[in-house]
């Protein structure tokens, strides 16, 4: 691994060649180019697909601008010879290898894994799909939303009227954020070994995990969570409560010295704490109803600004039932741009900070923007 990287680009002097499209895969190679990696995107004559979603940003798509920053774009037709042949140089030159394409594709259009493997024993290669590389499903192809039904993400979301998708692309994110930890553990294990590895990060294992507490209590009790809308299903009170003047708080007590200090500091009636129905997390859980009702009961004293305080004094978790509006000016949120031929679209800046210093975010291309240069790079 080149070592020149500094700061806030330790990936600098790597090369990403990515064969991908949608999400998943972009999110990843996206945080390898954040990082200081060139990333590579080969893209067909019409484009990733992702470009034409939506035209939310100056007229581009808001999830290629969010996925594709700091990437070059090169057009290539792979089924032509020519094209292809470039795409081999690119490879044989990269580090590492991520590629999203249709189950079995790769293997048709000659791009083995294990021979890739074979021929580059130090590439590191990453292969993104929904099931993963072994029957019976491996030959399906899979979306975000289709994997929160089949991984039953969206049975224990919404409320108890029906289910409900996470308002956002859960498992493609999740899956690339599981492959870019891979990529890092194998970049890491390549510097002691100067071996590669051939990774396979699939939409479903990714949602699995994330449906690691749900499994567990269904193996403990034969039964699944309930849909509890804005509450939680195994921590009472966590949830959405109304003041006295209709506003909503969304509040969480999580032990049993959390629940004392709410019960007498803010509810005013420090006996609910030893009720027997709500002596402790899973007796309150047990008798969410009740408990629920009690606990609005305490609040309709309050007013949201005086129930805010009351809350604070108590050192009591809460959060507001925001809007994206709300989300746009928190105080919180911090952005940065990304530069695009349409203009600079803001964006959430990366969550990591390193040394108090803010990552600044590459353009993301236009379609092909690189192709006249990579061909002459990669040229025989």
């Amino acid at each position: 691994m080149n070592r020149s990287g500094a700061g806030n680009r330790p990936l600098e002097g790597l090369v990403v060649v990515a064969l991908e499209q949608a999400v998943a895969a972009p999110w990843c190679t996206s945080r390898l180019a954040d990082a200081g990696a060139r990333v590579i995107k080969v893209e067909r004559a019409e484009g990733d697909f992702s470009r034409a979603y939506d035209q939310f940003a100056n007229g581009l798509s808001s999830y290629f601008v969010w996925l594709n920053r700091g990437k070059e774009s090169v057009v290539l037709d792979i089924k032509a010879d020519d094209d292809m042949a470039v795409l081999k140089r690119m490879i044989s030159c990269a580090d590492v290898f991520v590629q999203n394409l249709a189950p079995g594709a790769i293997d048709r259009l000659g791009l083995g894994i294990e021979g890739l493997r074979r021929r580059h024993p130090r590439l590191i290669t990453c292969s993104i799909s929904g099931y993963g590389d072994h029957p019976p499903y491996n030959g399906r192809k899979a979306y975000d939303l289709l994997l929160q039904a089949e991984t039953g993400m969206a049975s224990i979301t919404g409320t108890p009227d029906g289910p409900g998708r996470i308002g956002v692309s859960g498992c493609d994110i999740s899956c690339g954020m599981y492959a870019h930890a891979a990529i890092l553990e194998a970049l890491i294990a390549r510097s002691l070994t100067g071996e590669g590895q051939d990774l396979s990060v699939s939409l479903f294992d990714s949602m699995a995990d994330w449906m690691a507490v749900p499994l567990i209590q269904f193996d403990g009790t034969g039964r699944g969570p309930e849909r509890v809308g804005l509450a939680h299903a195994s921590i009472a009170p966590y949830g959405v409560f109304r003041a006295g003047d209709g506003s909503s708080v969304l509040l969480s007590v999580q032990n049993p010295r959390e629940w004392v200090r709410f019960c007498r500091d803010v509810l005013l009636d420090p006996t609910l704490a030893e009720d027997p129905r709500f002596i402790d997390n899973v007796s309150r859980v047990r008798h969410r109803q009740a408990l629920d009702q009690a606990v609005e009961a305490g609040l309709a004293r309050y007013d949201r600004a005086r129930l805010i305080a009351a809350l604070n004094a108590a050192e009591i978790a809460f959060g507001m039932l925001n809007t994206v509006a709300d989300l746009a000016v928190h105080p919180h949120l911090r952005r940065t741009d990304v530069l695009t031929d349409a203009g600079r679209i803001s964006v959430p800046a990366p969550p990591a900070i390193s040394n108090g210093c803010p990552r600044p975010l590459a353009p993301a291309p236009a379609l092909g923007q690189h192709t006249h240069q990579i061909r002459a790079e990669f040229s025989a």
